[in-house]
């Protein structure tokens, strides 16, 4: 076997050791719904893990750690292209590139030559908003909640081609679809032509109805540019089921990669309307390719995306969403109703997935965060956004994350809010 293969095959063998027999036959038996509270089985998960010692990591939303057979393939492939240097850039790094673009996506569920492997989710939505072909008086809509650096690209092309953003606020605890979908729809006109959305929101893991918002766009002559930096390999779905003409995604955060690498998906009749940020002759109009010029990279990362894809399909996406979406209610469940306790995400499990916000009155988000790192070793990561009405700390558990740890997560929120 060719070393290279070798280390793709190394995250589903270890991670099928660490199992062993009998945990591995529930993997295979158990439905997600019934495997999401099986702690023995999460446990065995959990020791693929390095984890810190000296603190409860609950800040896995801006970068998920690589599981260690993850971890030992990304340092083998290291020392194999250092060793073969420029050999490797020449003569492999094209077709392995090419390998792993197929392999993503077929997770994704569409063709090759609709996505390309990017750096990260800014820089693959932040590639569609610069090289739309904008008129001035030209109209976008978004959403108050939507990431920083997508938010400000629009008001670069604002500034620079005219165009008219249109903000608006998504409600936090929607009744229904049809009250998010309605959101959007108020504020398209005539000259709107694009309606950026998250499918998961970053600052309080609400999951939004994509696809609803969608049709509902379409049917009014506006493109659609999904913000999946939270979705992809955390939510089981396709994303041409999202009805997405743009989508972007970071695979460093749920699908364990490491740091550097995202997708960005185009829907093939769109792509010739996107002008690349750089110039690139071997590309025709059509061809997204055009859309990757990288300059040199570290490939290494590029390629560990397969050994990633393999630890991930192990245990299933299905699997892993339902886990998570359990860890999720399983602390949030017993703080919602306390008094002093604010959750900034809805309750319906529906709506959300693994990613939660919670505040306490009397408390910034900033001091919250602060008292619970120094008093009871829990990172997380404080959410303050007034334009989007959000304050609270995000906290975001992983596959790795214990009960235990979120025993500790609730009784020192009920303790600061007076519920001790």
């Amino acid at each position: 076997m060719h070393k290279r293969d070798f280390l793709r095959t190394l995250g589903g063998s270890a991670l099928g050791l660490m199992m062993g027999p009998d945990l591995a036959r529930r993997l295979e038996a158990a439905t997600p719904a019934a495997l999401a509270s099986d702690e023995p089985f999460w446990g065995a998960i959990r020791a693929s893990y390095r984890l810190p010692t000296d603190f409860i990591n609950l800040e896995s939303g801006y970068y998920s750690m690589q599981a260690t057979p993850v971890l030992e393939a990304f340092v083998g492939h290291v020392r194999r292209l250092n060793t073969q240097a420029a050999r490797y850039m020449r003569t492999e790094m094209v077709p392995d590139k090419r390998r792993v673009r197929a392999r993503v996506a077929a997770m994704a569920g569409c063709g090759p030559d609709e996505l390309v492997i990017t750096r990260n989710t800014t820089e693959s939505l932040d590639t569609v908003i610069a090289g739309f072909d904008w008129k001035a008086g030209d109209e976008a809509v978004m959403a108050s909640h939507d990431y920083g650096a997508m938010l400000d690209q629009f008001k670069l092309v604002a500034r620079r081609h005219g165009v008219v953003n249109r903000v608006i606020d998504v409600p936090l605890h929607p009744r229904s679809d049809d009250e998010v979908v309605a959101a959007y729809a108020a504020a398209i006109t005539p000259r709107t032509r694009m309606l950026m959305i998250c499918h998961v929101v970053n600052l309080t893991g609400q999951v939004l109805p994509v696809r609803k918002v969608a049709d509902m766009a379409h049917a009014r002559g506006v493109q659609v540019l999904v913000d999946g930096a939270h979705a992809f390999a955390q939510l089981d779905f396709r994303i041409p089921d999202t009805g997405a003409d743009y989508y972007g995604a970071s695979l460093h955060k749920w699908l364990g990669v490491p740091l550097g690498a995202g997708i960005l998906y185009v829907r093939k009749e769109r792509i010739a309307g996107i002008w690349p940020l750089f110039g690139d002759s071997n590309f025709a109009d059509d061809d997204i390719r055009k859309l990757n010029h990288t300059g040199t990279v570290p490939c290494h990362t590029d390629v560990t995306i397969l050994d990633a894809i393999d630890f991930h399909e192990r245990i299933g996406t299905a699997r892993k969403e339902a886990r998570l979406r359990w860890l999720q209610s399983y602390w949030t469940s017993r703080v919602r109703e306390l008094p002093g306790v604010t959750l900034n995400t809805p309750s319906d499990p529906a709506r959300t997935c693994a990613i939660a916000n919670v505040a306490v009155a009397g408390m910034t988000p900033g001091q919250l965060a602060k008292r619970l790192m120094d008093e009871h070793r829990i990172f997380t990561v404080a959410i303050d956004r007034p334009e989007a009405k959000i304050a609270g700390v995000r906290v975001t558990p992983h596959l790795f994350t214990s009960t235990s740890e979120l025993d500790a997560l609730v009784a020192a929120v009920r303790g600061m809010a007076g519920n001790g």
